[in-house]
Order: structure tokens, then C-alpha cells, then sequence
């Protein structure tokens, strides 16, 4: 693995809190920060995973 390809996996692990913290807002919105939360967690760790499948190339 490349030095560039290490900072992008590492910096794909950012993805979990920031999609955490997009569905707190969210919910946070809409009066429901509980299943803002979730989703937004799922939605973080769908993210990252797609990411890491697009480094290994």
C-alpha cells in the first residue's frame, strides 16, 4: 500500500463521527435525535466501507 493510499484509509475512519454528527443535527431538526443518530451512524459506516473498497485498487 502507497503512502497516499495510508492517509486516504485512515482518513476514511472520519466518516463514522461525521455521519454521526450530520444525523444528530438532523434529528436534532426534526425532533427525533435518537433515529438521527442511527442513521446517521449507518449511513457513516456505509460511507467508509465504500470508500475502502475504492483504495484497495
Amino acid at each position: 500500500m502507497s503512502e497516499q493510499q495510508g492517509k486516504r484509509k485512515s482518513a476514511s475512519g472520519v466518516l463514522i463521527p461525521a455521519g454521526l454528527f450530520i444525523g444528530m443535527g438532523i434529528g436534532f431538526a426534526v425532533d427525533e435525535l435518537v433515529a438521527g443518530m442511527f442513521i446517521g451512524l449507518g449511513v457513516g459506516f456505509l460511507l467508509m466501507v465504500l470508500v475502502q473498497m475504492f483504495i484497495r485498487d
